[in-house]
């Protein structure tokens, strides 16, 4: 079976109730959010009654809770020095949050070494991913994503991932989310996607692999730019992508949709709609 969503709100007034009818409007069967603003440190408080009967109508509706997924805020940055002690500890009661909300996995950006070089930014990321996993108590696992490689990004090749992964003591609490915009900004060709595949295999181990974000992108293949594109309308293209969305090695890996909206209003329903027309 398909496991497909996107991207969907959590607000103070709605909560996960209001995250899993999102999700449900756009005939979805899984859905990634934020626990809060990705860009800052606010979070209300999450209400039990509320995580209670978002879980009975995610049960009802079809959506297995394993196949959810929450990101992590941007603010988090665990390969800048300056930033570390911040990032553990925002990072640490993340964990706790994904736990309360009863879900099982957190999307991470690996981060930005800001200058001091992709080394030492890994040797940052390897620490502060020590530390944290030391003190979180939780069974969360951690999905880096593979980035760009944007300004200073780490993670955009597997070896990246695979060295960070190596340096941490607890890596079975380690996974990958694969983001296909990022992929191929960062120059792996999506066309040849079993090429992606077999490298990733021999590096890291498809096993790594929780989730897919599915972007198209705006930008040609190795720009490092990073800007996502709706589906079908981007350089990667329709084809391409519905070869990685049907990927039988992967089918049952949940896929995320984080494509543009389209005249103020989400395109999720209709792109998961011509997704499932065009089953592989």
């Amino acid at each position: 079976m398909l496991i497909i969503g996107s991207h969907v709100g959590y607000k103070k007034d709605t909560g996960l109730v209001g995250s899993v009818k999102e999700a449900l409007s756009y005939k979805a069967n899984t859905f990634m959010f934020y626990t809060g603003a990705p860009q800052n440190t606010i979070r209300s408080k999450i209400s039990l009654e509320d995580v209670k009967e978002a879980h009975t109508l995610m049960q009802e509706s079809g959506i297995d809770k394993n196949n959810v997924i929450v990101h992590a805020p941007y603010i988090i940055n665990l390969a800048n020095p300056s930033k570390l002690d911040f990032s553990c500890q925002f990072l640490i009661e993340e964990l706790k949050r994904v736990a309360t909300l009863g879900f099982k996995y957190l999307v991470l950006h690996p981060g930005s070494h800001v200058g001091i070089g992709v080394e030492e930014g890994i040797s940052n990321i390897i620490k502060a991913l020590n530390l944290v996993l030391e003190k979180d108590n939780s069974n969360i696992t951690i999905l880096l994503e593979t980035m760009a490689g944007k300004g200073s990004e780490v993670g955009r090749t597997f070896e990246e991932l695979k060295t960070i992964i190596d340096g941490v003591k607890y890596q079975e609490r380690l996974g990958v989310c694969l983001d296909t915009c990022h992929l191929n900004d960062a120059g792996y060709n999506i066309s040849d996607f079993d090429k992606i595949i077999d490298t990733f295999d021999k590096i890291i181990g498809l096993d790594k692999i929780k989730c897919i974000h599915i972007n198209d992108s705006k930008n040609p293949l190795a720009s490092n730019k990073d800007r996502h594109e709706n589906i079908g309308k981007g350089t990667i293209g329709l084809d391409n992508l519905l070869n990685v969305i049907y990927y039988d090695k992967l089918k049952d890996v949940p896929k995320i949709l984080e494509t543009p909206y389209i005249d103020g209003k989400a395109p999720y329903k209709e792109e998961i709609a011509l997704i499932r027309l065009n089953k592989r």
